[in-house]
C-alpha cells in the first residue's frame, strides 16, 4: 500500500483550515493536493482530532490483523473437511 506525504495531524490542521473559513480550491494550491484527495480526507477525517485519528488507524490495523486470522482459520477448516472428505 502506498504510504501518504502526509500525516493524519498534517491532514486534520488541513480540514481545520477548511473548517475555519479558507476555500478548499486555495487549500489544495497551497498544500499542493488534488480536489480529489482533498474530499476523500473530509469524508474521511471530517470533524476528528488527531487523537481520534489515531485511534482509528489502530482500529483498522486491528481489524485487518483479525481478518487475516479469520481467512487462515477458514482455510485450515477447509483443508480439514476435503481430507476428511476424501478418507470416509
Amino acid at each position: 500500500m502506498k504510504r501518504s506525504r502526509f500525516s493524519e495531524e498534517r491532514i486534520i490542521g488541513i480540514l481545520k483550515e477548511h473548517q475555519a473559513g479558507a476555500k478548499a480550491a486555495d487549500l489544495c494550491r497551497k498544500h499542493g493536493i488534488s480536489d480529489a484527495a482533498f474530499y476523500k480526507w473530509r469524508s474521511k477525517y471530517g470533524g476528528m482530532e488527531v487523537s481520534d485519528a489515531k485511534r482509528l488507524k489502530v482500529l483498522e490495523a486491528e481489524n485487518a490483523k483479525l481478518k487475516k486470522l479469520l481467512a487462515e482459520q477458514m482455510m485450515d477448516e477447509a483443508t480439514l473437511k476435503e481430507m476428511l472428505g476424501k478418507n470416509f
